[in-house]
């Protein structure tokens, strides 16, 4: 995977809508399952192509580093050999001051050299350092990311649960409003309660026969004591 296509997953994942995407989604939990998974993963990835690309910035700054560092020692033996060659033409040495000014240029040759290296380098070591801070707020970002969407996944499960719970409690609830024990009662009372009314009306069915048989004894007497005075009457006569 190149740093380009590190940065540009990393930007555009660490953009997304996660509110977007959920308005989208039949099933919202496991979408964010599946968007924690792949934020993860990528996660992962990205920070290990970030840290490859760091380590490459390191090496170009390092070598950047010794290349500045071999210009200044360059500098110093061709500095050091251009005296030496001054001082043995000065002895009238010319033959041996030559071979001195030679090595000089030599020196100089690998200092410029040194110099075109690290030169070279300072506009991609730049580039690279705009690229690992780029990626590296991209990284932030989707770490940020993840958090929210685990955050949410878990507020949408906790919901989810709450409104199972209610559900399930108005369905008991409701199971219950059907099937009401207390009617039940209700319909066995009024049974026992027309048991007593009849009871009661056998009751004073009885009561009432008992008095009419009472009342014909009574009607009886009083005819035996009409035929007694009568037969009294008759005897007196």
């Amino acid at each position: 995977m190149t740093k380009q296509t590190v940065l540009g997953r990393v930007t555009q994942l660490a953009k997304a809508n996660i509110n977007a995407l959920l308005d989208g989604a039949e099933d919202p939990q496991k979408m964010l399952d599946q968007l924690i998974r792949d934020y993860s993963n990528n996660i992962a990835e990205a920070e290990q192509a970030v840290a490859a690309t760091i380590g490459n910035l390191r090496m170009m700054e390092q070598d950047h580093k010794e290349d500045v560092e071999a210009a200044s020692e360059w500098g110093g033996k061709a500095l050091a050999a251009s005296k030496k060659g001054d001082e043995l033409r000065a002895a009238g040495s010319a033959a041996e001051a030559d071979k001195f000014d030679n090595l000089a240029k030599v020196a100089l040759g690998r200092q410029l050299s040194s110099e075109k290296g690290a030169k070279d380098a300072e506009p991609t070591i730049a580039a690279q350092s705009e690229v690992v801070g780029k990626l590296k707020s991209g990284l932030d970002q989707m770490k940020t990311k993840l958090a929210e969407l685990q955050s949410k996944r878990d507020q949408l499960v906790a919901r989810a649960k709450t409104a199972q719970a209610q559900n399930q409690m108005m369905d008991a609830a409701r199971n219950i409003n059907v099937l009401d024990p207390t009617s039940e009662l209700s319909r066995f009372e009024e049974k026992v309660r027309r048991e007593e009314a009849k009871a009661l009306g056998k009751q004073e069915l009885a009561d009432s026969s008992l008095d009419a048989q009472f009342e014909q004894l009574e009607g009886l007497g009083d005819t035996a004591e009409i035929e007694a005075r009568l037969a009294a009457l008759k005897t007196s006569a």
